[in-house]
């Protein structure tokens, strides 16, 4: 990590793009719209990787060097690289942009740690890319308006999904409205959404998932006869696929409901790697495995 500091510049210096780079792409892809043709943003994690576990690479090291911007969501989901964060932030603007969001907005387990998988909670992730949209205006002043005035944009896309994924999930009955992921990572959607969430790992992929767990939840499934269960795109299925058979033993068949986007996006180039088109394809996954047509 020596040197950062020699080789730091900004594009205010070069007159080239300001170059952001990011953890996540729920980061990543959101930034790049806000800052548009101003900026150059890399993610470091792709399609499939999951944060919780992650590791810095030499490559990684070597791209962080280079940004003029990090961004990383916090809250302890990236664990792993928090140490890199802290050097690398002595010689430029590195920001955890969920940790600008008031603690008593946020989620906590049982014993006490804070959700981090904010971006599920549309209002949330707004504040967060707040935070980093005005972190991109301190380093490129000139452009403030440009990102302003972008921003401005994407927040109404937002608003939109957020009123869409409601109206649509709202007629999902009552009874039903329970989602069974591999693990915790939908707890901000369900709130948002008035969902029962059940993740059979805990907050973070580390956690080990139990024989207790796997008997509540198939006893909740067979309690609210619920059709369908999810697999994560990140995540092993294998837990899933135990609450399956367990259920199965019961006399309940429960589906697999299709396969959420939860610490992970899609291939860029596609809907599901961007942020709006990530969430509106778990919605419609998740509606159509739960409600009353989907059955």
């Amino acid at each position: 990590m020596a040197g950062c500091a020699s080789d730091e510049k900004t594009s205010e210096a070069t007159g080239e793009k300001l170059n952001v780079v990011t953890t996540i792409a729920q980061i990543a892809e959101p930034m790049s719209v806000i800052g548009g043709d101003r900026v150059t943003v890399q993610s470091l994690m792709g399609p499939g990787v999951d944060p919780h576990l992650y590791n810095a690479t030499q490559g990684d090291i070597g791209k962080l060097e280079k940004g003029d911007v990090i961004f990383y969501s916090g809250l302890h989901l990236e664990a792993n690289m928090l140490k890199v964060f802290e050097e690398i932030g002595k010689s430029r603007p590195v920001l955890a942009i969920s940790e600008s969001i008031p603690a008593d907005q946020l989620l906590k387990d049982e014993t006490g740690a804070t959700d981090p998988h904010v971006w599920f909670d549309i209002d949330l992730w707004k504040q967060a890319l707040e935070a980093a949209t005005e972190e991109l205006k301190k380093a490129a002043p000139d452009d403030a308006d440009y990102f302003e005035t972008n921003k401005q944009s994407y927040f109404k896309k937002l608003d939109e999904l957020k009123t869409d994924a409601k109206e649509k999930l709202t007629q999902i009955p009552k009874e039903k409205r329970v989602l069974i992921t591999a693990h915790d990572a939908f707890g901000y959607f369900g709130r948002m959404h008035d969902m029962e969430v059940v993740g059979l790992q805990g907050l973070s992929t580390e956690d080990e998932v139990g024989l207790s767990d796997i008997d509540n939840t198939v006893k909740l499934l067979v309690d609210y006869q619920v059709p369908a269960v999810f697999v994560e795109s990140s995540i092993n299925p294998a837990s899933i696929n135990a609450v399956i058979e367990g259920a199965k033993k019961q006399g309940l068949n429960v589906a697999v409901g299709g396969e959420l986007f939860s610490d992970a996006m899609g291939d860029a180039g596609t809907l599901e790697g961007t942020y709006l088109g990530m969430y509106g394809h778990n919605v419609d996954t998740i509606y159509q495995a739960l409600s009353v047509e989907g059955e």
